[in-house]
């Protein structure tokens, strides 16, 4: 097996399962217990991570609110906002090809009769700046626009989008869950007032994430979505889950060190992949700007072939039809047909998320996999596969 899929999730790097370690066993107290050293040693430790979750981030440590992941962030994000501005205004603007997380928190405030403006993208992902600014009103409080997109990999860029918000008196937030630790990301340079992201994409544990919630210019307070106890300044109840959250701070610390360098390699390897794929087949079309795009990234269309076949054809290779966050669904993907890129012609996509793991050896034995699947399923309906170098 070639495990090309590290947008679904990542293995726990090494040095993070040494660092979450003895949190499980030797220092296992609750951090919320003040009065004997085992709770202290918890908290010091939640507050290293702490610091180390805002420095990959360009954030202070005390504007990290630890979650248990990028959905629970965006939920807190999105409905905490809403209902905190309430009085301000109802109405919010996202873009239809965000994460499930965000759609559906946006449409659950939707039935509890706030409104919801879902933008368009381009056919190459990403979004019309022109058509941002005229989606804001005086009523809107929140816009919600993912930083890398989780199937097509596009970069938006969060910068110039956050002005025009600000501009008109909104706040900006960003689902950061692929992005974080892949590209730089400076919540004060590029003017984000939310940002969530996860530790099981940059090489951490499942179940433990962050929000990042900006304290100044201006000081956000968000309803909470889980009640109890008052952890997390209030916003996020429940007791912490050290072990997880060190090994978020430790994998983000890696991320911080190693990300340049990582980086510029995967975006070699991708570049490999899509040349290999090129080289032998013709009718493969990249979805998604290729400019503006994770390093890591390479979302492709096989014109002649269906998906499932593929795929299934391609057992020995872990990829994806596109996000393995919503339950194993098959219907069309909602971020392809966002694009374009879907209908009778289109031919089957699949998903690389090439990782830390990822060596050319697994490169070019992916390649010539998926080479050989391709001419051998287009073969059985008749169609040719070959075609000159580009």
């Amino acid at each position: 097996m070639v495990y090309l899929d590290y947008h679904a999730t990542t293995p726990v790097d090494p040095r993070v399962l040494n660092a979450m370690l003895p949190y499980f066993t030797e220092q296992f107290g609750n951090p919320a217990s003040k009065g004997h050293r085992w709770g202290w040693h918890a908290q010091e430790a939640v507050e290293r991570a702490r610091s180390q979750v805002a420095s990959l981030i360009g954030a202070s440590a005390g504007e990290i609110v630890f979650t248990s992941g990028a959905t629970e962030s965006n939920n807190l994000a999105i409905k905490g906002t809403a209902w905190a501005l309430k009085d301000r205004g109802t109405h919010i603007v996202t873009v239809g090809t965000e994460h499930k997380s965000v759609l559906d928190s946006c449409r659950r405030l939707e039935r509890e009769g706030l409104s919801v403006t879902y933008l368009p993208v381009r056919p190459d992902g990403l979004l019309d700046l022109d058509t941002v600014a005229s989606a804001i009103s005086d009523r809107t409080v929140l816009v919600s626009v993912m930083a890398a997109n989780n199937e097509i990999g596009t970069l938006q860029p969060l910068q110039e989008i956050a002005a025009i918000v600000h501009a008109r008196g909104a706040l900006f937030h960003t689902d950061a869950a692929q992005a974080a630790g892949k590209v730089r990301l400076d919540v004060d340079a590029m003017g984000i007032d939310l940002l969530s992201l996860t530790a099981h994409k940059i090489y951490g544990p499942k179940g433990a994430g962050a929000l990042f919630v900006r304290r100044m210019k201006p000081r956000l307070r968000l309803e909470c979505q889980i009640d109890g106890g008052g952890h997390e300044n209030g916003m996020r109840s429940g007791t912490l889950n050290v072990p997880g959250i060190v090994g978020l701070g430790a994998a983000a610390e890696i991320c911080a060190l190693e990300m340049a360098a990582e980086s510029a390699r995967l975006a070699a390897l991708r570049d490999r992949l899509l040349r290999e794929l090129t080289a032998q087949l013709d009718g493969v079309r990249v979805n998604g700007t290729l400019a503006h795009r994770l390093p890591h990234n390479l979302h492709v269309s096989f014109e002649g072939v269906e998906g499932e076949a593929l795929l299934m054809a391609l057992g020995d290779l872990a990829v994806s039809t596109g996000s393995a966050c919503s339950s194993g669904s098959q219907a069309p993907s909602h971020v392809l047909q966002a694009i374009g890129a879907v209908g009778d012609t289109a031919g089957a996509s699949i998903r690389f998320g090439l990782g830390r793991m990822t060596t050319e050896a697994q490169v070019a034995a992916a390649a010539a996999r998926v080479c050989e699947v391709v001419a051998s399923l287009r073969k059985a309906v008749g169609r040719s596969s070959r075609t000159a170098n580009p």
